[in-house]
């Protein structure tokens, strides 16, 4: 088993969505995280998704996925040859004795604090998925109140692109 990362360009309209995280459904796959933003072009997003199989399964989907009207360009992103980032919005309980602590901990990673209350700060962090994962388990100790993180969003370095 393993992690694949799919770039699609898509119709940026109503519906897509559901069209092709059905087709991860009708065959069995989870989606791992999934990101869909529009483009340059308001015609269409950009979608990002991972998965966890193996080749015969990610080929699979590949070609599945291809045949859908919906889908106008779709690739494999290699992810050691591509910018991949995710972003990861954390609050902390900050009682005062640890406040110091949690602090130079978001400190080391380049986390911002986006906000601060009596009880808690609140941290953004952008980056590649295991560094916001190392980042989120020196948390915990402190208590993490409540995350939300975005997924990942890959894009090929250079000129190479998803469009043709």
């Amino acid at each position: 088993m393993k992690r694949f990362v799919i770039g699609m360009l898509v119709s940026n309209q109503s519906g897509v969505l559901t069209r092709i995280s059905g087709m991860f459904s009708r065959r069995g796959f989870n989606i791992d995280s999934l990101t869909v933003g529009v483009t340059e072009n308001p015609d269409l997003s950009r979608m990002t998704v991972t998965m966890t199989g193996s080749e015969y399964e990610r080929d699979q989907m590949l070609k599945q996925l291809g045949k859908l009207f919906d889908v106008k360009e779709i690739k494999e992103i290699e992810t050691s040859t591509a910018i991949n980032r995710e972003l990861a919005i954390v609050k902390v309980k900050a009682n005062p004795a640890d406040r110091l602590e949690v602090l130079t901990v978001a400190n080391t990673f380049g986390a911002k604090v986006v906000d601060l209350s009596a009880e808690t700060i609140c941290f953004e962090k952008t980056g590649e998925s295991n560094k916001l994962d190392s980042f989120v388990e020196l948390l915990k100790p402190y208590g993490i109140v409540e995350m939300c993180r975005t997924g990942l969003v890959a894009i090929d370095r250079g000129s190479t692109t998803l469009k043709k």
